[in-house]
């Protein structure tokens, strides 16, 4: 199994941090010097993919020109002599990287973002899903890095997986493991539940934005019924897959900051200035 495409939903509207996302989009709020949406497109590409796909949505112009070329910016670098300022420019995607772009036409839900894609994956290959508010600086190497000897010994969907204080479980998708390999990385998961009270969480170990995908996933999507909020969830499709192709847990290294958050939005930016 080789890891060539990673979808990006990045169609949400931003809404934590008005009023600056009223004209700009929240994956183009910088983390020092780069948008946060860069972090996870270096992590992708790392971790083997070479076709990028973008699913966005109204008011998302910015991330497309962003990953677009620029011939006048590049040119009066050049003509000013700012050649560092020209590689940083020109080195935001690698050559051999292609760009796709969907549009979402409603906010239906993570599951329906993911499906969005589909005409641009293939019917047998497994396929990588970043979010890109959860800015992870993975140890030893990216966190989606970290997960693809997973999805290659066991031949499953792959979700990373971190634990969280109990009082938060109702703010994720939560696991139940079912056993743990002896390199305590890979855990076989036997149920999945979308933010449950904490009196009802199977565990404390939460998914987060990392997916590595069996392309069976897209045909439960195809047909599945909204769920929880009246979205089509991500969740319940991997919940299909543990009867299926099969659903495991990959505990990664680094540290995680939530971006969606204005909290962890300024703990990262703090976090890699000093760095």
């Amino acid at each position: 199994m080789q890891l060539k495409k990673a979808v990006f939903p990045v169609a949400g509207m931003g809404t934590r941090f008005l009023p600056a996302t009223k004209s700009i989009p929240k994956e183009m709020l910088p983390i020092v010097d780069r948008p946060i949406i860069q972090y996870a497109v270096d992590e992708a590409i790392e971790a083997g993919c070479d076709t990028l796909i973008f699913v966005t949505g109204r008011s998302k112009r910015a991330v497309e020109d962003y990953f677009d070329r620029n011939p006048e910016l590049e040119m009066e670098l050049e003509a000013k002599g700012k050649l560092e300022a020209l590689a940083a420019v020109r080195d935001i995607l690698p050559a051999h990287v292609k760009v796709f772009f969907v549009r979402q036409p409603a906010p239906l839900g993570l599951g329906h973002a993911v499906l969005c894609a589909r005409p641009m994956i293939g019917t047998d290959e497994h396929f990588a899903v970043l979010l890109p508010d959860d800015l992870i600086d993975g140890y030893p190497e990216g966190v989606l890095k970290q997960m693809v000897p997973v999805a290659q010994e066991t031949g499953g969907s792959v979700v990373a997986i971190e634990q969280v204080p109990r009082g938060d479980v109702s703010k994720y998708g939560i696991i139940r493991p079912e056993r743990i390999a002896d390199n305590g990385t890979t855990i076989g998961i036997g149920a999945i539940v979308e933010k449950p009270p904490v009196d009802e969480a199977p565990s404390t170990l939460a998914v987060v934005g990392r997916y590595i995908l069996h392309p069976s996933v897209m045909d439960t999507l195809e047909t599945q019924a909204p769920g929880s909020g009246g979205e089509i969830q991500l969740t319940d499709a991997l919940a299909h897959q543990i009867g299926g192709a099969g659903l495991y847990g990959c505990r990664f290294g680094g540290k995680r900051f939530d971006c969606g958050s204005k909290q962890g939005f300024l703990t990262a930016n703090i976090y890699f200035g000093l760095r």
